[in-house]
């Protein structure tokens, strides 16, 4: 949020962990933030590494105590659930953690996304459906089962 012109993260910037995710899924985006690339600007982010399952957690960590030996420089964030902070991952990780506090309030975090996610231009777009041209939704109910 500190520069609102630059891009949200791409599909290979980010994994999305869960209890199916292979080791070969890891592998794939680990060497992704290791290999060092011209711009060398990207920021990879792991959300929800404490899903993963023993083995594949255990694979993430080797990979990544052998990878880290050929790039110092590389940009990686693991963000795990609190609760969830004695999994393997968070264990093995601890020596990094930090504990994020949201630093702007929620209508800045919203204006913000908007910025990013709202279709500019005239175009035929499943976004007019949602409101402001936002090409992303969250649809909710607190009543289950009512087609939402």
């Amino acid at each position: 949020m500190y520069s609102p012109d630059q891009p949200l993260p791409t599909f290979d910037e980010v994994l999305l962990c869960s209890s199916q995710t292979t080791a070969e899924q890891v592998e794939l985006f680990l060497r992704r933030c290791f290999i060092q690339c011209s711009g060398g600007e990207k920021i990879y982010t792991m959300l929800y590494a404490d899903e993963l399952s023993y083995d594949v957690s255990c694979r993430t960590e080797e990979l990544f105590q052998h990878l880290q030996h050929y790039n110092c420089t590389y940009r990686l964030i693991i963000l795990c659930n609190c609760e969830r902070e004695h999994s393997y991952i968070p264990s093995v990780f601890s020596q990094y953690k930090v504990h994020m506090i949201p630093q702007r309030q929620l209508d800045e975090i919203q204006q913000y996304l908007q910025h990013h996610y709202r279709i500019t231009g005239i175009s035929r777009s499943a976004a007019y459906v949602f409101k402001n041209n936002m090409c992303v939704g969250i649809v909710s109910s607190k009543r289950a089962g009512m087609g939402k």
